[in-house]
């Protein structure tokens, strides 16, 4: 068996495997726990808002706490304004996390159009004014996630990493897409490569890992600290698991069969069930198991009949219809 290093992100350390990227809307304490089991080596949350934060939203605090089992953990931060950041960081410390990561990376219009999320690519000095009220207010390390520029005319990833490790921060994560993109076309490793060749700090790499394979590709082909992975994990939190095997042996995992898909899917659900409740755990369950069943031959029937899901015993019936028709095929 390999041995698996280690990273370090100031204090905090990281096994060097696959870590689960910021997902709004996806990544919650359920998701989050269900890839931490399956072996995810780090996990950051969902983006919370600085000033949500300062000015004391309900569900803000809901989205920074922190259980045991999901350590080590980062809690991350969006906003445009150094002072709401510096604030925030403040007022996280009641929620012990054990680094905070500033979303400079994010490309949906309701944060870019306050000049938040990847808008900060367009504003370095403003970039690096937040890392450093963030910095000065933290009592853990401060990380930072960017993309490689706002468009292609800008790739500035460079520069912006250079300019956060003055700053302070303790790593970046950097997505090989410009902010333009959005997930679209190719992530650019070689933008990855080229910041973690400008700075010390180390550099955390994402876009485009599907795979073990694709895990073990981006660290040699970038010299990457640690490896993120997002969209690749949904309905696949097992993805994980794969990375570390891989990894620990040499041998490549397959996907489960049928019958453990849908056992991780019903269990995905019913702990949305129980931390939810019912009504409102299937609602969040409705866009998991579409991921869960895709390239199945019949998901398109099974995506109608997800868009009504408010039981979990029809996700169970549903469950059960997919497996006797696998069975018979």
């Amino acid at each position: 068996m390999k041995k698996i290093e280690n990273i370090y992100i100031g204090n905090v350390i990281i096994k060097k495997t696959a870590a689960l990227a910021p997902m709004a809307s996806v990544a919650d304490t359920v998701y989050r726990t269900l890839c931490k089991e399956y072996g995810a080596s780090y996990l950051v949350s969902e983006m919370v808002s600085a000033k949500g934060m300062c000015y004391g939203d309900r569900k803000t605090d809901e989205l920074c706490t922190i259980t045991h089992s999901e350590r080590p953990m980062a809690i991350q931060l969006f906003g445009e304004e150094p002072e709401f950041i510096g604030r925030a960081v403040q007022l996280l410390g009641k929620f012990s996390p054990d680094i905070i990561d500033i979303n400079m990376g994010c490309p949906v219009p309701k944060v870019v159009n306050n000049g938040g999320g990847s808008a900060l690519m367009k504003t370095p000095e403003t970039a690096f004014a937040i890392a450093k009220a963030a910095v000065e207010n933290a009592s853990c390390p401060v990380t930072a996630k960017i993309r490689a520029g706002w468009d292609e005319e800008s790739i500035n990833a460079v520069y912006i990493a250079q300019g956060l490790e003055a700053a302070g921060v303790k790593a970046v994560a950097v997505h090989g897409r410009t902010r333009k993109q959005f997930y679209s076309g190719e992530a650019d490793w070689s933008i990855i490569k080229q910041v973690k060749e400008s700075v010390k700090i180390p550099v955390i790499g994402n876009g485009d890992v599907k795979t073990a394979l694709d895990c073990e590709r981006m660290y040699s082909e970038t010299g990457c600290d640690l490896v993120m992975i997002g969209r690749a994990s949904y309905g696949r939190p097992w993805v994980f698991e794969q990375v570390e095997h891989y990894f620990e042996t040499g041998e490549i995992l397959p996907e489960p069969p049928l019958e453990e898909r849908m056992r991780v899917m019903l269990r995905h659900a019913k702990m949305l069930c129980d931390t939810l409740g019912e009504e409102h755990g299937m609602r969040e369950a409705r866009k998991h198991v579409i991921w869960y069943v895709k390239g199945l031959p019949d998901s398109a029937k099974i995506r109608a009949a997800c868009s009504y899901l408010d039981e979990y015993a029809k996700l169970e019936q549903i469950a059960a219809d997919v497996i006797k028709r696998g069975e018979r095929r």
